[in-house]
């Protein structure tokens, strides 16, 4: 039988003149919160596209999440291979 797990995302958005921040929240199944955050910074010069500063925003954070899900992992399976966990890719 296939067991069906799930992981919660949460992604908010701040945008204040040529910035844009975007605030992410990772609920594991073990009850563990991952939070990150990511900027976007629109050049003076670039047309105003909300939209665009919201993705790189978005994709900053989440690339910052991948890193920490990947560093819970490597550490969950440390300790219980007592040796390094290489999880580069």
């Amino acid at each position: 039988m296939e067991t069906i797990v799930g992981m919660n995302v949460e992604m908010e958005f701040w945008e204040d003149g040529d910035k844009t921040r975007a605030s992410c929240l990772m609920r594991l199944q073990d009850g563990t919160e991952l939070k990150s955050h990511g900027r976007a910074d629109r050049y003076p010069s670039d047309p105003a596209q909300q939209r665009v500063g919201e993705e790189i925003a978005a994709a900053r954070a989440l690339r910052d999440l991948s890193h920490q899900l990947l560093a819970k992992a490597g550490h969950e399976i440390e300790s219980v291979t007592h040796q390094p966990a290489h999880l580069t890719r």
